[in-house]
């Protein structure tokens, strides 16, 4: 292949005992002008390469049309006024909407698609104050994710003056009185030493009209940096609760009484090796919790001594994992992932559970919402008489239910617009494969209705396999192009994720993760095991953790499929943690300075496994110069190493993507261009076109 020339500089560690060699260290580097230069030889390159594939064209007109589906939250109600977000048609953000009543008409609140040129500029999380008068915030561009929050007056639509830069991600929890909250921020650049800016996160509180700069620091002094802190406040706006997360597998909780004076934080759980996700309601702390319940199981304490003599069992484990938990009208509302699809049951506080939609024993409430979903919201006061349902999958636009505790009516509240999707043109399994070690691992099936099992189907799979993070059925909108086309796209539910409890999670991390690997390279032999597709006709596709994913098992299965796409990827498993936020990921894959961890990491990282004279997959690897979670250097030095080393005729290509992140937030219309690219390849690769 006539790649652009990249000069290898030979650096040598000594780790733990073993001789490391990285030749392309030096791209480490992204303000050198050498690998800028670098950066804009591949960018051309693969452009060359990717608009000269035949029928681009023809996909970026089907994702146009696909992308237009819209999006939808569930509302959230805070006093007489609801919120939520909505994206509608090929606008490039959500917008935040506020009604006045349940059946008003919506308004907008705060538009981001007019604040830029380039549609760059989005909403990353936003909390409505207790009576719903304000609204805090937070605002990024280029995917950053760097927040700076804003505060709007939900009934005028004035902009307050307030502004706080450094709110990543932040949680706050608004006073009842509304003139004043808790919330979380970085340090700014000097207050912590070079290189810690992206920890440690902290609480603290702000009144209206103050200078955010002398807020003063509530909880988090002294505290490991690492430690990542979550604020909110019971609804009677009399307790202040602390999540403060410390990986994937594990939290602290504490609570914090706000009436009578200056009262101390209270620990509820701390030290345990165990997830607890809390809230208050009436005088209880209601807490989901792993502990003793790899599934899940939900426990209530008094909050006169929520003392672990106090607490309670409410809800026992069952076989499915609990993803959500929430109290509304005195009763209990959990969703459980059954084979990684949701179902809602509606239980009594002191009792059992029992499935939300056989409450009325009608066949027309056991049909309201589709069995083969996710449910991605979940919305309701503890003293309200409605409960706000968002509802996805593959092939159905989100939808957002709302349920009349007093009535038991179900009914369709909103739903996503845009051009509507022909489901009966299409088909959904779920099937299971076996693992390396016996386990047996589910696999989702989309394609065309009546597919020929007959080897030639150009399929996609698709995998994460991560961080307790379930990957469940969501609209295809980005993968719609390909169905239609005659496609096939599989999602292999990996451990790593969630989806069953907190042991599958943790039976792929750390010293787990080759499980991750051997579990998707199951999913890909399965799939040509039953003649679905064949090697020739199989791609693999990931971002993030699943660029890992991807990155892993294209240098351990180079045979196993035909090309792949590697998006954001994590590959250096040796240097993840020098980089952005990377050391606090040591939790779920392990520390690198650590020699018993290290041995491990460099057991698969992809960058270290890569060997010359191997016959590897086509493979584009994207990355993108504001993202703020994984280094572009991964993807740039492993591009450099997989060119140099593969003695295939396949393209190795780079794409860098300038002005977007890792992701969240990227604008619809880069959106279209990042999946014209990525769609295209591999449908020149498998042949789906010619």
């Amino acid at each position: 292949m006539d790649y652009p020339e990249t000069k290898r500089v030979a650096v040598t560690d000594t780790l733990h005992g073993l001789t490391v060699t990285d030749p392309y260290r030096w791209l480490e580097n992204g303000d050198d002008p050498a690998v800028r230069e670098w950066i804009d030889a591949q960018n051309d390159h693969a452009r060359r390469t990717l608009d000269a594939i035949p029928g681009r064209e023809r996909i970026r007109a089907m994702l146009e049309r696909s992308l237009g589906i819209g999006s939808v939250g569930a509302p959230r109600r805070h006093g007489h006024r609801y919120f939520f977000t909505k994206r509608e048609g090929n606008q490039n953000q959500p917008v935040l909407y506020c009604r006045d009543g349940l059946h008003e008409v919506a308004r907008i609140l705060v538009d981001p698609n007019e604040m830029s040129d380039d549609g760059a500029v989005t909403i990353d999380w936003w909390f409505p104050s207790r009576e719903g008068r304000y609204v805090a915030y937070g605002l990024s561009h280029g995917g950053d994710e760097m927040s700076t929050l804003h505060l709007i007056d939900a009934g005028t639509g004035r902009a307050l003056r307030d502004t706080i830069p450094r709110t990543r991600m932040a949680s706050v929890a608004w006073l009842r009185s509304d003139d004043g909250f808790y919330y979380s921020r970085f340090p700014a650049p000097g207050e912590v030493p070079e290189g810690e800016e992206f920890y440690h996160n902290r609480i603290y509180f702000h009144r209206l009209g103050t200078d955010p700069r002398e807020d003063p620091l509530v909880f988090g002094e002294g505290r490991d940096m690492h430690d990542w802190p979550h604020c909110s406040i019971s609804e009677d706006g009399g307790h202040l609760v602390i999540h403060v997360h410390q990986g994937m597998s594990r939290n602290e909780l504490y609570i914090r009484p706000l009436t009578g004076g200056d009262a101390a934080f209270i620990p509820v759980a701390m030290g345990i090796d165990a997830h607890f996700i809390g809230w208050i309601d009436g005088g209880y702390l209601y807490m989901k919790t792993d502990l003793d319940a790899p599934n899940y199981r939900i426990l209530r304490t008094p909050l006169t001594d929520p003392s672990r003599k106090n607490w309670r069992e409410v809800l026992p484990e069952h076989g499915s994992a609990i993803e959500y938990a929430t109290t509304a009208g005195g009763r209990l509302f959990v969703t459980y992932l059954e084979n990684a699809t949701s179902v809602l049951y509606e239980c009594a506080l002191d009792a059992g559970s029992r499935r939300m939609t056989e409450r009325t024993g009608t066949e027309t409430q056991k049909n309201m919402l589709p069995g083969t979903g996710t449910i991605f919201d979940l919305e309701g006061r503890h003293d309200g008489t409605e409960l706000f349902i968002g509802f996805t999958s593959f092939l159905v636009p989100d939808t957002i239910y709302r349920y009349d505790l007093e009535t038991g009516e179900l009914a369709v509240y909103d739903r996503a617009g845009g051009p509507a999707i022909d489901v009966s043109t299409f088909e959904v399994k779920q099937e299971w494969c076996t693992s390396k070690d016996g386990t047996r691992v589910p696999v989702f099936l989309v394609h065309r209705s009546g597919l020929r099992r007959d080897g030639t189907n150009p399929t996609i799979l698709y995998g994460y396999g991560g961080f307790n993070i379930s990957r469940t059925p969501l609209l295809l909108k980005s993968f719609l192009p390909w169905l239609e086309l005659g496609g096939v796209f599989a999602l292999a539910i990996l451990r790593g994720g969630g989806e069953f409890g907190s042991a599958w999670h943790r039976a792929g991390s750390l010293e787990n993760k080759q499980n991750v690997f051997d579990d998707f390279a199951a999913a890909a032999s399965y799939l040509c095991g039953q003649h679905l597709t064949a090697p020739e006709r199989l791609a693999i596709f990931g971002g993030s953790n699943g660029g890992l994913l991807v990155g892993a098992t294209v240098t351990q299965h180079p045979g196993i499929c035909r090309a792949a796409v590697c998006n954001v990827p994590v590959l250096d498993m040796a240097r993840f943690h020098r980089f952005s936020v990377g050391r606090y990921w040591i939790t779920e894959y392990g520390d690198p300075d650590d020699p018993e961890q290290f041995v491990f990491l460099m057991h698969y990282s992809p960058y270290h496994n890569v060997w010359d004279g191997v016959p590897y997959p086509a493979v584009l690897l994207s990355t993108a110069d504001s993202d703020s979670r994984v280094d572009p250097m991964h993807a740039m030095k492993m591009t450099a190493l997989l060119q140099r080393a593969s003695t295939s005729d396949r393209p190795v290509l780079l794409r860098y993507e300038r002005g977007t992140g890792h992701g969240i937030g990227t604008p619809t219309a880069k959106l279209a261009d990042e999946y014209t690219d990525f769609l295209s390849f591999l449908a020149w690769q498998l042949g789906l076109v010619e």
